[in-house]
């Protein structure tokens, strides 16, 4: 072997080793990213299975307290348990949900906020191109100044949606665009 094929040789590994290395911190970003999200719904499910402990005791549904549609949700401080990172589990939960809160709504007059996935889903029919989560985001605040949900909201959203099968992901080097499903 020649000390100029040797060097070749050598020039190759050293960028197949920088590609590895740049591939895998790409993945160890994604991973980071997928871990804060898990981590933001372990503490969305931790205080619903809270709330569902407070209200364990009560059989009657309409004796529940209900939050209505202008009322905003305040953020309560975790608990001891939770904190620890430890949860009770239940084997048979009981059901606590009320069953008449969308015709209450509608009995009071007040019209329900459409769900953003459904304007989402309407945004995403009017284009026959992929869209990224970012101009989706712009658009709905454009299009809805009274809705403001952070980009990780979005992204959620539309992964649900992905989830149900409703639209479809596209992956293109490093961004995630996405479709209706026809």
């Amino acid at each position: 072997m020649t000390s100029q094929s040797a060097a070749a040789l050598r020039s190759r590994y050293v960028e197949q080793a920088a590609s590895d290395l740049e591939e895998n911190r790409r993945l160890q970003q994604e991973l980071k990213e997928r871990i804060s999200m898990l981590k933001q719904e372990e503490a969305l499910l931790q205080d619903i299975i809270s709330l569902a402990e407070r209200y364990e005791g009560f059989t009657d549904a309409s004796r529940l307290p209900e939050q209505t549609q202008d009322e905003p949700v305040a953020a309560k401080p975790k608990s001891k348990r939770a904190a620890a990172g430890t949860t009770s589990r239940r084997t048979a939960p009981t059901k606590t949900a009320s069953a008449g809160t969308p015709a209450k709504a509608a009995a009071e007059g007040k019209p329900r906020p459409a769900l953003l996935g459904d304007l989402l889903m309407k945004l995403l029919a009017k284009s026959d191109e992929p869209r990224l989560a970012k101009e989706l985001r712009d658009e709905l605040l454009k299009k809805h100044p009274d809705r403001n949900p952070t980009p990780q909201v979005v992204r959620n959203t539309l992964e649900s949606l992905v989830a149900k099968g409703r639209i479809q992901r596209h992956k293109q080097q490093r961004s995630v665009m996405y479709t209706v499903v026809k």
